[in-house]
């Protein structure tokens, strides 16, 4: 890489420790200010300051400030999972889903919701669990004398496969108590408050704090196997704890948004085509980008089509398959 391409990136990463805050600023408060009813900006304000009681108070701080604080720690989370997992496996279209995490944590709260009703004040902590089993699940599937990145990629393709097909089934056998599971397999934040906040926000803070602790790891491993272990890196285990950091980050977010696809495969993405590869800016930023897209699309899905609110899983998926394969075709993977 030479001097102009090194000053170039530099100034990409400037540009966009600014930019990227501020746009979630911005559409955080677009969030909690537009929908069916609009809220004055002075209002909004007053009531957030504390200043002043508002008749905005109740829509405000009861329903979409929650709201908008879980979009933006599901963005994060799944960002940071997809982008930890496209280093590990050096691979870029590695994401929570392509390894069966997402569905593990989308099988566990299926089983949850539809069989063991009485327990759904727990669905938070099955989806974390029945994500993390799964990756754990994966990950020894795939060692033999070491678990290379192809193996955990193809382990996982196998496990999805086989937890939607039980997914399926269950759906069809309890076919009767299904209507209401079928919103949150689809993902979205409709009807999320301060109580799913309080149970996802410590498993999304610890996972979070913990990439900053990923990011030399993560670094080590894109120089590839050997190299890292010249360096006395520890690659196995290294791998292995990225992974479960990835699961612990996807599931969080499973627990309360439901099966969100393309924030973890194309935010890591986008942001590594500017800015490069190193974890130290990427993990960030993709934190910051996923934030921003996830309360973006959902503020869209719930406004732009009323009096419907549609999934911000489907939306994601509309908008984002197209766009990604757009994106793949011109600049081509980044990762080998």
């Amino acid at each position: 890489m030479g001097n102009a391409d090194i000053r170039r990136r530099s100034r990409r990463r400037l540009l966009l420790a600014v930019l990227l805050p501020t746009l979630l600023f911005v559409v955080s408060l677009y969030s909690i200010a537009y929908g069916a009813i609009s809220i004055p900006l002075s209002d909004l304000l007053a009531v957030l300051s504390g200043q002043q009681k508002s008749v905005y108070r109740t829509i405000i701080m009861d329903l979409r400030l929650p709201r908008v604080l879980i979009g933006i720690l599901v963005g994060a989370c799944l960002a940071a999972s997809g982008a930890l997992l496209q280093g590990v496996m050096k691979n870029p279209l590695a994401d929570p889903g392509i390894i069966g995490v997402s569905a593990g944590g989308g099988l566990a709260a299926m089983v949850t919701m539809v069989i063991l009703p009485q327990f759904s004040y727990l669905l938070p902590v099955t989806a974390f669990i029945g994500a993390f089993i799964t990756a754990i699940i994966i990950y020894f599937m795939a060692w033999e004398h070491g678990a290379s990145p192809v193996k955990i990629v193809l382990a996982g393709v196998a496990v999805n496969a086989l937890l939607g097909a039980v997914t399926n089934g269950i759906m069809v056998v309890f076919s009767d108590r299904v209507q209401a599971v079928l919103p949150w397999l689809s993902g979205g934040l409709n009807g999320r408050s301060w109580h799913h906040l309080e149970f996802m926000a410590p498993y999304a803070l610890i996972g979070l704090v913990l990439c900053l602790f990923a990011i030399q790891p993560a670094n080590l491993l894109l120089l590839g196997d050997d190299s890292a272990k010249l360096l006395g890196q520890r690659v196995e285990l290294q791998r292995f704890l990225l992974i479960m950091l990835a699961a612990l980050l996807a599931g969080a977010a499973v627990s309360v948004a439901g099966l969100v696809g393309f924030v973890g495969l194309v935010v890591p993405h986008m942001i590594r085509l500017l800015i490069g590869e190193d974890y130290r800016f990427l993990l960030p930023y993709s934190m910051v980008g996923g934030g921003v897209l996830i309360v973006l699309a959902d503020q869209i899905a719930r406004s732009w089509f009323d009096p419907v609110e549609l999934p911000v899983g489907i939306l994601l998926a509309v908008i984002g398959a197209p766009f990604f394969l757009y994106l793949l075709k011109r600049k081509g993977p980044v990762l080998s």
